[in-house]
């Protein structure tokens, strides 16, 4: 039976490959895209060297706004960008073809906050060349073996930004350059949005897209962003969550106090947070607060996608470091349809070196909660606060006053970020049968590549935040390499997903979008 089953899956792949007409244009082939590859690099390298932390300095995100805009210039691009209270956005436009339909590309460049220290190389802001040694380490390289012809695809370039998402701006734009330097043309007429603040859930795109409907106007959007599947086959994704910041500051006394004279009497707020917390999840890993799950519905059409998607859970508990998973659904690919509750950062005055025999004033925890279009970031918020309550806490939305430090014994004061919300559309739509068809052409001259389709990421990006006013179908196209610790230290880009990357690219801009 089994055998049975993998010839008709392998007949039908089969028929599925011979069957789109559409292929790469001849002259562009493996060869082609390192030679264009090859020659982006030294951008690449150079725009890593730009901090981008979209928190920390507007003057950094304009000096990266003012080096993209250039970049995208000198590919024939007209731009401009949209002031974004000094943090702007870019947007850029080829020269359009009236008889062509228009795909609008999002992709961001700003980066998240670093800690040097915490980095394996002399700065984040200072690109580094690696490779793996029989001992399974990274082991540093010369740059110049990256400037070779025959590079190792195996090799690493470090750097923040490398992966998310400076490197797929640099794919996209050597795949420019390669279909300019064969005499060719887009298949669609081409529009971006490059996103300053994609980081902090992009505040600026829903004003940005409001004020330049007319500029962005087009048939579909690509989204850019998020990683391949470990399969290392090409990846379409067609919703992601969204996100949701809360900040919990449990007081304690009004100063710090020495723990000899006051311990056993003045409650610590570290242990009243930690209590708090607790009662959030069980040990499964499943959130306790009633409601949050429930109205996030999967059918049996959905299930069949996600777990067709067919991740390999072992090697991917064996990467991560994990003995076992939280037990929300059954796989991965289910797990990540529901929303989520993760503790990002806690804080209580010193360690290591810089504790002190104290009773800490306050307990901080920074939590994200990764929402879905059924259960929002005011639903899935509402559901925590009144979840606070019923433990006994008094939430306010200021430091506490005198009066109510002596009131109440348990106070909470919350803060909330800006939310980025959630966008899902259904997966058999025109916009899905292009990316496949495209995806295919892009590896016709190996044999062709059948995509992974993934009904929703568990990341956030702000589709929702741009499909809405510009009512467009969407489809997110993930390039980079899984294991790339975006959004951590020692992020990186596999160089073989550099390749890969432009590869899907090429795909998509030459098949025409119907």
């Amino acid at each position: 039976m089994y055998k049975l089953k993998a010839i008709a899956l392998f007949l039908f792949q089969c028929f599925w490959i011979t069957h789109v007409q559409a292929e790469l244009p001849a002259g562009i082939n493996d060869q082609a895209i390192r030679a264009a590859a090859l020659q982006s690099f030294p951008e690449y390298l150079n725009l890593l060297t730009l901090p981008n932390d979209s928190i920390a300095s507007a003057k950094d995100i304009q000096v990266n706004a003012d080096q993209i805009e250039k970049l995208f210039q000198k590919r024939g691009f007209s731009t401009k960008q949209f002031a974004n209270n000094g943090k702007p956005l870019v947007l850029a436009e080829f020269p359009a073809d009236p008889g062509k339909k228009t795909i609008l590309f999002y992709i961001h460049f700003d980066g998240q906050p670093v800690i040097p220290s915490q980095w394996s190389q002399a700065s984040p802001w200072q690109p580094v060349l690696k490779k793996k040694g029989a001992d399974g380490k990274w082991q540093t390289v010369d740059m110049q073996e990256l400037m070779r012809p025959d590079f190792d695809p195996e090799l690493r370039v470090f750097g923040r930004s490398s992966a998310d998402d400076k490197g797929p701006i640099m794919m996209f734009l050597a795949s420019m350059d390669l279909m300019k330097s064969k005499g060719l043309k887009p298949a669609m007429n081409i529009k971006v949005i490059l996103d300053s603040e994609e980081e902090v859930n992009s505040p600026g795109i829903p004003q940005a897209v409001i004020q330049n409907k007319e500029f962005l106007k087009a048939d579909a959007l690509v989204i850019f962003d998020m990683a391949s599947h470990p399969s290392g086959r090409p990846t379409a994704i067609f919703g992601n969550r969204g996100v949701q910041w809360i900040n919990l500051t449990v007081y304690g006394p009004k100063a710090p106090l020495h723990s000899g004279h006051y311990g056993n009497y003045v409650p610590n707020p570290a242990f009243n947070l930690a209590r708090l917390l607790a009662t959030m999840k069980n040990e499964k890993g499943q959130v306790l607060i009633p409601g949050y799950y429930s109205i996030t519905k999967l059918s049996p059409e959905d299930l069949k996608v996600l777990d067709a998607v067919g991740d390999d859970e072992v090697a991917l508990k064996k990467r991560v470091g994990i003995a076992s998973s939280d037990q929300v659904a059954s796989n991965y690919q289910r797990s990540l349809q529901y929303p989520s509750l993760n503790i990002r950062g806690l804080s209580a005055a010193g360690v290591g070196q810089e504790a002190a025999n104290i009773i800490p004033k306050e307990a901080i925890a920074d939590i994200d909660i990764r929402t879905t279009t059924e259960a929002n970031a005011q639903y899935l918020t509402a559901l925590i606060k009144k979840h606070i309550e019923k433990q006994g806490f008094h939430i306010i939305d200021h430091d506490p006053t005198d009066a109510e430090r002596a009131q109440y014994p348990l106070l909470v004061k919350i803060t909330e970020g800006l939310p980025a919300e959630a966008a899902r559309q259904p997966i058999d739509t025109p916009v899905r049968r292009w990316v496949e068809s495209a995806e295919l052409s892009a590896y016709s001259d190996v044999g062709g590549v059948k995509p992974v389709v993934i009904r929703a990421s568990g990341a956030t990006v702000p589709t929702h935040e741009i499909v809405g006013p510009l009512d467009l179908p969407f489809v997110i196209v993930p390039t980079v390499n899984t294991d790339n610790n975006q959004h951590a230290y020692d992020e990186n880009l596999r160089m073989g997903n550099y390749l890969s990357g432009m590869r899907t690219m090429l795909g998509l801009m030459n098949t025409p979008y119907k």
